[in-house]
């Protein structure tokens, strides 16, 4: 079964699905459903008459600012966002409502691993535990290549790993892991430290380059990812690598193949991606 969950590109674009709709909404009320991966952290009527002022995004995590306090939202597994002023009744999955009035946000999560946390503030513990230790974001201009070829140089762990594990470089997930090593050149199993600058300098290019097009494209949908307006993603029908096992190569026309690595299903071609 191919790793599906919400990843930056489908969370980036979920953000930009309801963002600017719901800045300067008034919450209403907020309802909590059956237990998510985490708590919400304080009493859900607290949150009534509080504004929101806009949403951000860290790795990924959607950060919702409000006039007083922040809520992180966390799509897990199998979560996703509706943003919309006429949602039915609440069902089985639908574990988080945010009524405001310009319209309710609802988290769907079958699998229920998403979550919603309130903090304080970004200074806040808890938003320290969860933000504190991701690595750079990879669309911004603070994920340059010579700090990216340093980092890597001083991991041995196999390249794919290291990209998947966010101290690094943020959010990049598994499918566009795949993706940006094919368009490198790149073996997933390849030490990250063995990587000459050049090659480094392809990854770095190709990570930047991939989860931009993900963004583009309204992300991946391989199993239920929908946009915040319940548009599907269409990356994955021009993907290179990802779910490809045993079909051609685009470019040289070798049987693609999988392997496993910690767990996670990792696709390429062995002649594009000799080394």
């Amino acid at each position: 079964m191919w790793d599906a969950m919400p990843e930056l590109p489908e969370v980036e674009v979920t953000r930009l699905g309801f963002a600017d709709r719901i800045q300067g909404a008034r919450i209403r009320s907020a309802r909590v459903g059956k237990p998510l991966r985490w708590a919400l952290g304080c009493d859900p009527a607290l949150l009534a008459g509080r504004r929101v002022l806009s949403v951000g995004r860290r790795g990924k995590y959607l950060l919702v600012a409000l006039d007083a306090g922040l809520l992180l939202v966390h799509l897990g597994m199998s979560g996703r966002l509706r943003f919309d002023r006429d949602l039915p009744a609440p069902g089985a999955h639908d574990h988080f409502d945010l009524d405001t009035d310009h319209g309710t946000l609802r988290l769907h999560d079958p699998r229920r691993f998403g979550a919603v946390v309130f903090a304080e503030s970004a200074d806040d513990p808890v938003a320290r535990k969860l933000l504190g230790r991701l690595g750079v974001e990879p669309l911004d201009d603070s994920f340059d290549a010579a700090g990216f070829f340093l980092a890597l140089r001083r991991r041995k762990s196999p390249v794919k790993q290291v990209l998947l594990a966010g101290d690094v470089v943020v959010g990049v997930g598994n499918i566009y892991a795949s993706e940006a090593l094919f368009a490198a050149g790149i073996r997933p199993t390849t030490p990250a430290a063995q990587l000459s600058r050049p090659r480094a300098d392809r990854l770095h290019t190709a990570v930047r380059t991939v989860l931009a097009r993900a963004v583009a494209t309204g992300g991946s949908t391989l199993r239920d990812f929908r946009g915040a307006d319940g548009a599907h993603g269409l990356f994955q029908q021009e993907a290179m690598v990802y779910g490809r096992e045993g079909l051609p190569c685009r470019i040289c026309g070798t049987p693609i193949r999988m392997l496993r690595q910690g767990q996670r299903s990792t696709f390429y071609c062995p002649h594009c991606q000799k080394a």
